[in-house]
């Protein structure tokens, strides 16, 4: 599809520069011819005055003139010379256009494989759920007189099950809505320590669970921001280093500024990610193949997504730094104010 588009955006191209160029040739074929007519005009009137100088008696035999065959030889080399000029144009615009046409689309076809992908994904993820819905209540229907308590596991099951698609939803709307427009978000004056303390505060009950403390030190530093989105994506880091960390062990979050940049970091010590692994965790679905999957914790991969884009919303970056079974440490950097 993309091959057919950039051809005829190629031929558009070289139909509008062809266009431009013969005009601009016939132009200039048209001015030379007539400044040839002025200079035969000029030759005829100066041989004139010479001979009338010299000779008062009007000439008896017409004057002559530059020769009409050199004069059609010059138009037709000038004619030659703009075809030869209008075909190297023709060249070199193809493949300029061709060139140019492509880098026009590459935006375009990036978002639409990126969209395609997404879909892809989105549907197979939500596809187990439902697939494991179906297989369970077509169990139970195909069974000969099911028990009470056979009906509240399948029940039990199958809200398992729907609590995977509620939260999968959620992440998925949660991700096209910080994918929206800049003007569509709020920003305002906040404080880092309402976000940290925020933050926390919702991840307590997870971290208490596991018998996980969160450390954080922070201080009152003012910057302008979305206030939820913020908060969004610390949860994200918090609840990942929850996830992936041993009990009784330790999270700490920290906050500061350097230069006009606000930093929010959020350490653990848990199994880390591994080399291969850490250019991929922001994409979207991805899991690790390694050792973040030897764990029985569940997910979609999109809690990484959520929080770039929250990042990139704020036009800040976010990094991070791991060593398999050592721990991770995500740093997010924002500008104080943007405009």
């Amino acid at each position: 599809m993309f091959h057919s588009a950039r051809i005829k955006l190629t031929a558009w191209y070289l139909l509008i520069i062809m266009a431009v160029s013969v005009m601009f040739s016939i132009i200039i074929y048209r001015d030379l011819s007539n400044e040839i007519n002025r200079f035969e005009q000029i030759q005829r009137y100066r041989i004139e005055r010479r001979l009338m100088e010299n000779f008062p008696a009007p000439p008896p035999t017409p004057l002559p003139t530059a020769s009409p065959e050199l004069l059609s030889e010059t138009r037709h080399r000038i004619l030659l010379m703009l075809v030869v000029v209008n075909g190297i144009i023709f060249l070199v615009s193809g493949g300029l256009g061709y060139i140019l046409s492509g880098q026009t689309l590459k935006p375009i076809k990036n978002m639409i494989d990126e969209q395609n992908r997404f879909i892809s994904d989105a549907s197979h993820e939500l596809k187990t759920p439902l697939t494991s819905l179906k297989i369970a209540f077509e169990v139970y229907l195909r069974g000969k007189n099911p028990t009470p308590q056979e009906a509240k596991t399948l029940v039990t099951e199958s809200i398992d099950e729907v609590n995977k698609l509620q939260s999968l939803s959620e992440s998925l709307l949660q991700l096209a809505q910080y994918e929206r427009s800049q003007e569509q978000i709020l920003f305002e004056n906040i404080t880092l320590a309402q976000v940290v303390t925020e933050a926390v505060k919702k991840m307590k009950p997870i971290a208490d669970h596991k018998n996980i403390s969160i450390i954080s030190k922070t201080s009152e530093i003012t910057i302008k921001g979305n206030k939820y989105g913020l908060i969004d994506c610390l949860v994200v880091l918090l609840d990942n280093a929850v996830k992936y960390s041993k009990e009784g062990a330790k999270v700490s979050v920290t906050a500061g500024k350097t230069d006009g940049i606000v930093y929010i970091s959020v350490t653990d010590h848990g199994i880390g990610i591994s080399k291969k692994d850490l250019p991929h965790i922001f994409d979207r679905f991805y899991r690790a193949d390694g050792a973040r999957i030897k764990t029985t914790v569940g997910g979609y991969g999109l809690g990484l997504s959520i929080a770039k884009k929250i990042v990139d919303t704020h036009k800040g970056t976010i990094q991070v730094k791991s060593k398999v079974n050592v721990g991770s440490t995500f740093t997010i950097r924002v500008p104080v104010s943007f405009s």
